[in-house]
């Protein structure tokens, strides 16, 4: 399921890509001092790569709730005018929803993003929208997460972001999916891999805590995630011959960090891997699953899905069931 899901995603992609301009219209061109988002899982990685996205392009901040303040502590925030978006692919997270409805008390603008309709988020938001990613059966969350980076896409758009390209998206993801073989080929050779880490920066920092939660709950190996700059302030110590780091290295604006760390994983003797489509960080790099040319502003989603097939394709070579990891179900519900 797990696999079938991932290659769902250019035409799940390419027929949500104008299907929002109704729904966002209510909020077209809104201006706002703040953006709250409240998610948890792979919808609070998403969220990570919201931030950089509204923060560059918008020039709006943006703060990741932290729903136990509100939910546990009881504490009765106080923020600018905001716009709060709750993301959860169930729409039956309950401390998503706590966020929401303060928010909503609270005189805010709040927004639903949701693959579940009637779900407890959209009753709580005063706006919804829904993935239309049709039902995702396998626990671990692929077409949700590129279904929610997408939105985001377009909800920028709708606040006024110029020059993203999004249509551009569905065929790039499908380029992507043509790094298969690619893939499959450096699988065995971390069959055995029990820990590692894996980084990224910037528009692609979510990413690596995307893929390091997919090696989690799909492969049982333990996977850290840092930003690449991060990485140098004391993690590194980690790092010993044949230690395996993953590297989320687009081609663009934290091109010079990734080539940073390449040259002291290299003098480490460490088992790098990158997805680039960079030719010198290919070149630097002892592995490499090179992706086609794109602006970096795009890459989050088609990025993701060579990330997606190694942990889908090694849960496989462990002898592991990705559909269904021990201790896990599609739902999880925290307050």
């Amino acid at each position: 399921l797990m696999e079938s899901e991932i290659r769902e995603q250019p035409a799940i992609l390419a027929a949500n890509v104008g299907r929002y301009e109704a729904e966002l219209s209510a909020i077209r061109d809104s201006r706002f001092e703040m953006v709250v988002i409240a998610a948890r899982g792979s919808s609070d990685h998403a969220a990570l790569y919201a931030r950089y996205l509204f923060e560059i392009h918008l020039g709006v901040p943006v703060s990741l709730a932290a729903p136990s303040v509100i939910t546990k502590y009881n504490s009765q925030l106080e923020y600018p005018r905001s716009l709060c978006i709750g993301i959860s692919q169930s729409g039956a997270a309950p401390d998503v929803a706590e966020v929401l409805a303060h928010m909503r008390r609270k005189g805010h603008k709040t927004l639903a993003i949701t693959n579940t309709e009637n779900s407890r988020l959209t009753k709580e938001a005063e706006l919804s929208i829904l993935l239309g990613t049709g039902a995702e059966r396998s626990v671990a969350a692929t077409k949700t997460y590129s279904g929610q980076i997408l939105h985001f896409f377009l909800l920028a758009q709708a606040l006024g972001a110029e020059g993203l390209d999004v249509e551009k998206i569905p065929n790039l993801t499908a380029q992507a999916l043509e790094r298969e073989n690619d893939v499959r080929e450096l699988v065995d050779r971390y069959t055995f891999m029990e820990n590692c880490v894996v980084v990224g920066r910037g528009l692609n920092y979510g990413n690596a805590y995307e893929l390091a939660l997919k090696l989690m709950e799909t492969c049982y190996v333990v996977a850290e995630r840092f930003s690449t700059a991060d990485f140098f302030h004391g993690p590194l110590a980690i790092v010993e011959r044949r230690f395996p780091v993953i590297m989320f290295a687009p081609e663009g604006k934290t091109t010079p960090s990734s080539l940073d760390l390449l040259a002291d994983l290299e003098r480490l003797h460490a088992d790098c891997l990158s997805i680039t489509n960079d030719d010198t960080i290919a070149a630097a790099s002892p592995r490499s699953i090179l992706m086609p040319p794109m602006p970096e502003i795009l890459t989050p989603i088609p990025f993701i899905v060579p990330a997606q097939l190694f942990a889908a394709y090694l849960s496989a070579a462990k002898g592991i069931d990705a559909d269904a990891p021990r201790s896990l179900s599609k739902v999880t519900k925290t307050v």
